[in-house]
């Protein structure tokens, strides 16, 4: 055995091999992108449907909270007209209601008024119609139930009564 360092060769590849291995290493550099890339999309999609199903849940719990609202509305309405003692009674139920409406407000849902306003139909639901010509035909005359909107979608239209034209005879 000799004490002198022998020397390493590095091993002669053939060029066309050499640019084989190159396009190779390439091709797996893409596809390592591409699987990065879509597993950030699908993680992205993922946190949107997410999102996007708590706000339905807290949608339908709202909706179902509407009609309780509008039945204190329509029971506080007639509260004036009344003894002291219901008056008091009164007070009580509007300060409920109003509780009510915050958590309304809190989940970015907000009423709109339909009154004197152009029909439609993405907003309204018409539940009856009256020939006039006192105003334009397609005008809300009364509102019988309030509309809400959330997130800038209708969560329950309002339902209206709507000016038609009136006949000529």
């Amino acid at each position: 055995m000799s004490d002198t360092p022998t020397e390493v060769q590095e091993p002669v590849v053939p060029e066309n091999e050499l640019e084989k291995v190159r396009s190779e290493a390439l091709e797996w550099k893409d596809k390592y992108f591409r699987a990065l890339a879509e597993i950030e999309n699908s993680r992205k999609r993922l946190q949107r449907d997410k999102v996007e199903s708590q706000s339905f849940a807290i949608q339908n719990v709202l909706v179902d909270l509407l009609q309780p609202i509008d039945h204190f509305e329509k029971a506080l309405m007639h509260a004036e007209n009344t003894t002291p003692e219901v008056k008091n009674w009164a007070i009580g139920f509007e300060m409920i209601l109003q509780t009510m409406r915050q958590v309304l407000e809190d989940h970015g849902a907000q009423s709109f008024s339909s009154k004197g306003q152009q029909f439609d139909p993405h907003l309204h639901e018409a539940v009856e119609t009256v020939p006039t010509s006192d105003v334009p035909e397609g005008t809300i005359l009364e509102e019988f139930q309030k509309g809400y909107k959330m997130a800038g979608r209708i969560i329950r239209p309002a339902k209206v009564k709507v000016a038609t034209a009136q006949v000529q005879e």
